[in-house]
């Protein structure tokens, strides 16, 4: 088993694992124990890694892959020790990855990768939201690249000839309009109709820990909501799978051949940074975990942070009230046609806000009530909102806890459908 953080209590253990780490360099014979908030035992060791799992499944067959950027066999961790200005115990800082693509590692083991398809985003994660990703060839192994998020969202029967399995590895964040859900379950369906066997090399969910938010009506469903689900569903994609799966929400209710290569040493409950952005525009820890909150103003006059590079950490609008707090978004790489581009925006900084364990609608009301301008909903925020309600007990004038306190019965209900599929407690 690797060992992520440093498990030892004991002083004199702890010197002895450091030093054969070769991690930081010591003048005396002990140190005073870790802060003990910065410490965990074990890592999760992803679906992608246990390849002693899922390799013998590959033999002799020819194998397509669903993956991007985030599809990656970590080959190394090294434990960071840092120390606090004006103090002497060391603490863990963070972990220096290194990695191998899937692709490339399935490769070199002689698998025989036939092609590769693309989600949103594309292969290597740098395209923008909602831009179409062509169809290519892979720079580095010539392999056929064929898109998931172009014209088609669903693969092609043709595109799948010649093909015995397929393989489906992509980092998820949790959220119901995060649009990987939405293309696993049209990978499911492919293969149901095809009759290929599915592999989902499971990865944890960083917002995994918690459920809310308005369930989806069936009416409103789109790429950015397919399903019946609230908007924090707390499962991994492999578990979401299992769901689509067993609730037969796949077209005429088939079913796919589907096999999860579960996460060794993981709950719902634990951590996970993820060593790679899983899109452009969520580029850290605080960006993920506040991106089901704010995702909201993609369907208002309030940006999001895009065309900055603090997106999904701040908020603002040039029709809100001045504020201490403003930004001016601009084309950059991960959005080269931000909302509000080269024009002053005020709002909130919410860099410095600890990790949320709910759907935090204040931010979103707030903004509502100090807009100045007429029209601050678009038709988009019903899409992403999954219900016409949201806007509409906004509008009204209720309170957080009013709404909240609206999707309980739908929540309860989602809960018991979810347990029958949870494989992490």
């Amino acid at each position: 088993m690797i060992l992520l953080y440093n498990p030892f209590k004991s002083t004199y253990l702890l010197l002895f694992f450091v030093l054969n780490l070769q991690l930081i360099s010591l003048a005396q014979n002990s140190l005073p124990p870790l802060k003990n908030n910065l410490i965990q035992s074990q890592h999760p060791i992803t679906g992608a890694e246990r390849t002693d799992v899922y390799l013998p499944f590959l033999k002799d067959k020819n194998i397509a892959v669903v993956s991007n950027q985030t599809s990656v066999i970590y080959t190394s961790r090294d434990s960071i020790f840092e120390v606090f200005p004006g103090e002497t115990d060391p603490y863990f800082d963070h972990v220096r990855y290194s990695n191998t693509h899937l692709v490339d590692s399935l490769l070199s083991l002689n698998i025989s990768v036939k092609k590769v398809f693309a989600p949103e985003h594309g292969f290597r994660g740098k395209t923008d939201a909602g831009e179409i990703v062509k169809d290519g060839f892979d720079f580095k192994t010539g392999l056929p690249i064929i898109s998931l998020y172009g014209i088609n969202k669903k693969t092609s029967a043709k595109h799948l000839e010649g093909i015995d399995m397929v393989i489906f590895d992509i980092q998820d964040v949790g959220a119901r309009f995060y649009t990987f859900i939405s293309t696993l379950h049209y990978v499911m369906e492919a293969c149901a109709e095809m009759g290929l066997p599915l592999i989902v090399l499971d990865r944890p969910n960083p917002n995994g820990h918690y459920i809310d938010g308005p369930v989806l009506e069936s009416k409103h469903t789109s790429f950015v909501g397919m399903h019946q689900v609230p908007v924090v569903y707390g499962m991994t994609i492999g578990e979401y799978g299992l769901m689509i799966n067993g609730e037969r929400w796949l077209k005429n209710g088939v079913q796919c051949d589907l096999k999860v290569i579960p996460i060794d040493n993981y709950t719902h409950n634990t951590p996970y940074s993820l060593p790679i952005k899983p899109s452009p525009n969520l580029p850290n820890d605080q960006s993920i975990n506040l991106y089901p909150s704010l995702c909201f103003f993609e369907g208002t006059n309030v940006s999001a942070g895009r065309g900055t590079q603090l997106q999904f950490q701040i908020y603002g609008s040039p029709f809100l009230k001045n504020t201490n707090f403003k930004f001016t978004p601009q084309s950059n790489d991960a959005e080269k046609n931000p909302k509000h581009k080269n024009q002053q925006c005020f709002g909130e900084d919410l860099r410095t806000k600890k990790r949320v364990s709910q759907l935090d609608l204040s931010y979103l009301i707030k903004a509502y009530r100090n807009n100045s301008s007429k029209v601050f909903f678009n038709p988009f925020f019903t899409t992403l909102a999954g219900t016409k309600k949201l806007q509409q007990q906004i509008e009204q004038g209720l309170s957080v806890d009013e709404i909240k306190n609206s999707w309980k019965e739908d929540l309860r209900k989602f809960k018991i459908v979810r347990e029958k599929y949870v494989l992490y407690k």
